[in-house]
C-alpha cells in the first residue's frame, strides 16, 4: 500500500535547516573575492562586493568599490541582512527545535520579509549603480550574485512557511492525525 500525505512534524527540523542553507549561501555571497561581475570570458575586468580588478594575465589592479556610496550602501544592506537572518535562525530553532513556540513564527516570519526586501534593493542597487561605471564590451553577473538571489529566494520562501505554520499546530506537535493526500489499495 502506498500513502502520500504531509508529514508536518519534519518542517520543525527542515524550515531552521533551509535557513541555515541561507546563512551559508549569504556568506559566500559576501566573502566571494570574485564571481560577482566578469566580462567576457573573464579575462580583463572582474569585481565582488568589495572591489573591482582589471588587467590581464598576472597582472592585476585591483581598486576598491568602498569608495562609492552605492557600494557602502550595498555592503551595509547585505551584512545587515545576514545579521538579521542569523537572529532569525537561532529564534527559529528555539521555536522549532527545542521546543515548539507557535507565537514566534510570525515574528521570524517578519524578520525575514525584512532581510528579503534588505538584499532585493542590495542586489538591485549593485548591477544598475555598476553597470554606470562600464563602458565597453558585455559583462555577466556570475556565481556570486547567484548565491546572494539563491539566499534571498529561500528567505521568501521560508518567510512564507513561518507566516503559515501557526496554522497547523496540532500537526505540528503530532495532536492530529495524518491527513493523506493519495492512497493505494
Amino acid at each position: 500500500m502506498f500513502r502520500c500525505g504531509i508529514a508536518y512534524p519534519r518542517c520543525r527540523w527542515i524550515v531552521p535547516l533551509l535557513l541555515l542553507f541561507a546563512i551559508i549561501f549569504d556568506i559566500i555571497a559576501i566573502a566571494a573575492t570574485s564571481g560577482w561581475v566578469e566580462d567576457e570570458d573573464a579575462k580583463t575586468h572582474y569585481a565582488n562586493m568589495w572591489e573591482q580588478c582589471r588587467g590581464r594575465n598576472d597582472n592585476w589592479e585591483c581598486k576598491t568599490l568602498m569608495e562609492f556610496p552605492w557600494a557602502m550602501a550595498v555592503a551595509a544592506l547585505m551584512i545587515i541582512g545576514l545579521l538579521i537572518l542569523i537572529i532569525a535562525f537561532i529564534i527559529s530553532c528555539v521555536a522549532l527545535c527545542c521546543t515548539l513556540n507557535v507565537t514566534l513564527l510570525p515574528v521570524i516570519g517578519g524578520m525575514l520579509i525584512l532581510v528579503v526586501i534588505l538584499q532585493v534593493i542590495a542586489l538591485i542597487v549593485y548591477p544598475c549603480k555598476f553597470n554606470e561605471m562600464i563602458f565597453e564590451g558585455h559583462y555577466y553577473y556570475t556565481w556570486a550574485y547567484g548565491f546572494g538571489w539563491g539566499a534571498t529566494i529561500i528567505c521568501i520562501g521560508c518567510a512564507v512557511l513561518f507566516c503559515c505554520l501557526p496554522r497547523y499546530e496540532d500537526e505540528l506537535t503530532g495532536l492530529k492525525k495524518v491527513k493523506y493526500l493519495y492512497t493505494s489499495a
